[in-house]
Order: structure tokens, then C-alpha cells, then sequence
């Protein structure tokens, strides 16, 4: 049973627990993705890294991130 500050969140395919009201931006910098190299899609609807501190995330939100990196 989760905490009642606490939700679960589906991130890249694996189920976390997140604090409640955590923004998206925090989330990215927790998990040290590179914002300038990344795609972000929550609930299949792609985000703008512009948006990303302004989104709460809800508990049973489907986060997937996607990190480019380059080569040759």
C-alpha cells in the first residue's frame, strides 16, 4: 500500500514510485536523462521539453524517454 504523498508511475516500461505532485522536469533530473538529447512522451502524447516544469504527473502515468545519442 502506497503512502498517501506517494503514486505509482510507469517510466520506460518499469513501474516507480514517485512523490505525488512531482513535475516532469524533476523527474528527468532525478533520473540525470540529458534534456538537450531526449523525447518525452506521457501517455502516448508527445511533450514539449519547453512544458516539462509545468506537468504534474498523476498516479498510472505512462512516461517513456527516449535518449539520442550520436554516432557514425
Amino acid at each position: 500500500m502506497l503512502k498517501r504523498n506517494k503514486i505509482k508511475i510507469k517510466l520506460n516500461g518499469k513501474i516507480i514510485i514517485v512523490d505525488k505532485g512531482i513535475k516532469l522536469g524533476t523527474l528527468i533530473k532525478k533520473f540525470k536523462f540529458p534534456a538537450n538529447k531526449i523525447a518525452i512522451e506521457k501517455n502516448n502524447l508527445i511533450i514539449q521539453k519547453k512544458k516539462i516544469n509545468q506537468i504534474a504527473l498523476k498516479s498510472n502515468d505512462k512516461i517513456e524517454i527516449v535518449h539520442f545519442i550520436g554516432g557514425g
